[in-house]
């Protein structure tokens, strides 16, 4: 890939699929869109993203990354539907957002499970919350629990789980409610470099596998770019926008070996240039 196909971001990712007219409206949809806020003592709303627009399209990753306060975890919080636009629209499959929906579920980079529930019954709470038996929760938490690797701890409570092992029940309480969007806060951010190496094999493992679209916000360059179809780089905040869409023509799937394609360094240097002149 040339550098002028990078730098205009004008390449079709080979894990894009033909849209068809049944999921033409999944996925995001941002066009033009503000965020902003109240804070204490100021006359005039803090504008954290301003004019921003994006989409995520069916089955694919898009990753956001951008200076620190840039406003990355705002537009997630504004997709998840846990902060209002202040302006602009913005669609989740198809629909105007107006607040949280079974249509979403949301990542956070600490796990926040129950410590008062078994595993499983961490990775069942979203279906047992939407009015889902007991038991049918229960075994599509174990289908879940099966798929990350955590079957023969079942019974275990969040405080005998490694780090890595809290983030992968929390994975799985994630899927286990079937969302057609996931969207992922920096997941792996408080993990150290083999528990997050460990996750990200994970999580492409399972997105090889599914037609869902996910929006995942990282710091790390080399992250966005691993699991990412797209990575949209932001400018630096306050009233942030999307200024760049760079789509990423790596073969699927993606393995850790991702990282040693003549072409991965690349996009890597690239989008970190991008970031740089942010900071001038």
């Amino acid at each position: 890939m040339s550098e002028a196909e990078r730098a205009s971001g004008d390449v079709t990712s080979s894990k894009s699929k033909p849209v068809t007219a049944a999921e033409e409206n999944f996925g995001v949809r941002a066009r033009n869109i503000s965020i902003g806020y109240t804070i204490r003592g100021r006359s005039e709303p803090f504008v954290a993203v301003a004019e921003a627009t994006f989409d995520v399209r069916p089955s694919e990753m898009v990753c956001i990354v951008g200076p620190s306060g840039c406003g990355k975890s705002t537009v997630l919080s504004a997709v998840a539907g846990l902060m209002p636009v202040r302006s602009g629209s913005l669609a989740v499959n198809g629909r105007p957002v107006t607040g949280p929906a079974a249509d979403r579920a949301v990542v956070f980079q600490k796990a926040s499970l129950l410590p008062w529930m078994t595993v499983e019954d961490n990775a069942a709470y979203g279906l047992r919350s939407y009015g889902t038996a007991k038991s049918v929760a229960r075994e599509r938490a174990h289908e879940l629990l099966a798929i990350v690797g955590l079957s023969n701890f079942a019974k275990s409570y969040p405080y005998q789980l490694s780090g890595g092992m809290q983030q992968r029940t929390n994975l799985a309480r994630a899927l286990a409610a079937d969302p057609k969007l996931l969207l992922f806060d920096e997941p792996f951010a408080s993990l150290d470099a083999q528990q997050r190496e460990m996750l990200q094999a994970e999580l492409m493992r399972i997105w090889a596998d599914t037609d869902k679209a996910g929006l995942f916000i990282t710091h790390q360059i080399d992250e966005a770019v691993l699991l990412g179809n797209r990575v949209l780089v932001s400018t630096k905040g306050p009233a942030s926008h999307i200024t760049n869409a760079i789509e990423i023509d790596l073969p699927w799937p993606r393995t850790r070996n991702t990282r040693l394609h003549p072409d991965f360094n690349g996009y890597v240097e690239h989008i970190w240039s991008l970031l740089a002149a942010e900071q001038v």
